[in-house]
This record gives C-alpha cells, structure tokens and sequence, in this order.
C-alpha cells in the first residue's frame, strides 16, 4: 500500500509540481493539498498521512514557531517534511523529520520520503544527522555554508584549493546534498553555524 502524503504550500505551482512527482512513485500518494494550515488539522484527521509536508513559511511567521495542534501533539506520528524555497529560521527547520529543497530533483525528492519509516513516519531522528563528518569537513562545509568560494576557503584554512575541492566531494557523498543551499541548511539543522 502507498503511503499517503498530504502537502501544505501556498504557491499553486509548487504544489501542483510536487504532486506529480510524489503521484509518480510506486510508494507514496497524495491524498490532500491545502494552501494554507487553517485545515491542516482536520485534513490530518480525515487522511492519517503517514507524511505531510509542509512550506515552512507557513509556520515561521515568528520568532518562535509552532506546529499546529494536530501536528505536535503526542498522538502524531506522521513525518514532517519542510518544503524549502526561501530562508527560513534554523529554529523552525528543528520541527521537521527531513527537509526538501525546491531544486531538489525527482531522485532526491523520492530518497527523502522513502529515507522515512513507514507506518509511524517518523526517522528516529533528523535526516540531516546521518553521516559522520571529519573535523575538517565540518570547518569547511561552514565556510561553504556562510557563502565562500573555495579559493577563500583555501587560503583561509591554508591548504590547497585542490584539498578543499575534495573536502567539498566528500561532503556532498556522505550528506548526499549538492546546493550551497542545501549544505547551509544542514549546517543550521546541526547547529554548525551560530546566527
């Protein structure tokens, strides 16, 4: 059976979009798309997703988001997924189970969901904690992450330009992310960089 999906995105584009890449795997569907949160909760209900994923922007409109009832009560075991395509506070990024960039591709798109247990949607923990960086890859995915180009990099850290690029390999093959975005994100999502 496939596990059912509920988005929460404002943009019709977006939405639309996703929705066909998710209603082309063999493993997920959509069951709902709402624009907004003001019937996330009985969508919730209705459906019982085993994901929803939802345009944090829809949450952060303060400094110290919240979830909805529905989502943050301890009845509520469907996975969260964050739906990026703007900045959004590191903060309300800790409320979700995984994160989906809007340059993400289909491929990337269907590692994340399926990444989620079935059932009970829940990872067990972040999707972003999954791989084990050197020290040094860590130093560097900060500076890629507070936007410096490798050069600078390299002449800040003293090695090479070619050692960084390979840093900067290994990076991208243990988190599996390929954006700047996508690193800065992860890099928020663990606490890597203070604001």
């Amino acid at each position: 059976m496939r596990q059912k999906v509920i988005i929460a995105e404002p943009s019709e584009i977006i939405r639309t979009g996703l929705r066909t890449v998710i209603d082309s795997t063999q493993t997920h569907e959509v069951v709902a798309i709402v624009e907004d949160l003001s019937v996330i909760e009985e969508r919730i209900a209705y459906y019982h997703p085993d994901v929803v994923i939802i345009n944090p922007i829809l949450i952060a409109v303060n400094r110290s988001p919240q979830l909805p009832t529905a989502l943050s009560s301890d009845d509520y075991d469907s996975a969260l997924v964050a739906l990026v395509h703007s900045y959004v506070n590191r903060d309300c990024l800790r409320l979700f189970d995984a994160v989906i960039e809007i340059d993400d591709n289909r491929e990337r798109i269907i590692e994340v969901l399926s990444s989620l247990k079935g059932g009970n949607g829940k990872s067990g923990k972040k999707s972003s904690e999954s791989c084990d960086l050197t020290k040094r890859e860590t130093d560097i995915l900060v500076l890629v992450a507070k936007g410096m180009m490798s050069k600078e990099i390299a002449d800040k850290l003293n090695i090479s330009i070619h050692t960084v690029i390979s840093h900067r390999k290994n990076i991208t093959k243990k988190t599996g992310i390929k954006s700047v975005a996508g690193l800065a994100v992860y890099a928020m999502l663990n606490n890597l960089i203070e604001e």
